[in-house]
């Protein structure tokens, strides 16, 4: 039995499939496949994600998929028109986007979340696991992962202090981002990150249902 993640980035293809089982494969009596399929970009994944579930979840694997699990970096849509103009808060994007993707798709076996604000929040839950160069030159005032805003959300952070501390050509996303997550504690990060563990609960229950 498997999940599919759609996500948007060739970072989160490469990391988030070992990150999440590292967390799921403790607390199931069997391990979990996780198969990822990346789209470019939130305009592609905007575009192609509702057919792409359908794909899956009709498929000739549909009765091996547990469910599919979109995810988006909730910061991503901020330059575009996609968020009405009365959603200005994080409850209130995540929570209508949500509801966007999964009215798209319109089956119970498609569950839409986002990184809040991006994929790399996540990180900040253990900041001593980046660059030691990096470390002393982290904000002051660094707020829960979680809380690293629209303004500078967490990629834009971390390729600031890359610049500034360790060098000059700054995160190198699709490099840098899956040799971090890879020395990253999920735990830390679920107990850290409410709306990655709304996400990391909510798969942990949809396997148990399947028996796992």
């Amino acid at each position: 039995m498997k999940f599919v993640l759609l996500v948007e980035g060739p970072t989160e293809k490469k990391s988030i499939a070992p990150f999440v089982k590292r967390w799921l494969d403790r607390r199931l009596s069997q391990r979990v496949g996780i198969d990822t399929v990346n789209m470019t970009c939130f305009g592609d994944f905007k575009k192609k994600a509702p057919k792409k579930a359908h794909m899956h979840l009709n498929g000739l694997e549909k009765d091996q998929i547990i469910a599919v699990i979109g995810l988006l970096d909730l910061y991503g849509p901020q330059s575009s028109d996609f968020y009405p103009p009365d959603k200005t808060s994080v409850e209130q994007r995540h929570e209508w986007a949500a509801g966007y993707f999964q009215k798209k798709v319109n089956n119970p076996k498609f569950h839409m979340f986002f990184a809040v604000h991006d994929f790399e929040a996540w990180l900040f839950s253990q900041p001593e696991k980046l660059p030691q160069t990096m470390q002393t030159k982290l904000p002051g005032d660094l707020r829960p992962p979680e809380a690293i805003n629209f303004d500078k959300p967490p990629a834009k952070l971390l390729d600031e202090l890359y610049r500034r501390t360790y060098r000059n050509k700054g995160y190198k996303k699709p490099v840098d981002g899956p040799n971090l997550f890879q020395n990253l504690d999920p735990l830390v990060a679920y107990e850290k990150c409410p709306y990655l563990k709304a996400m990391l609960d909510k798969m942990l229950t949809l396997a148990q249902n399947e028996g796992l």
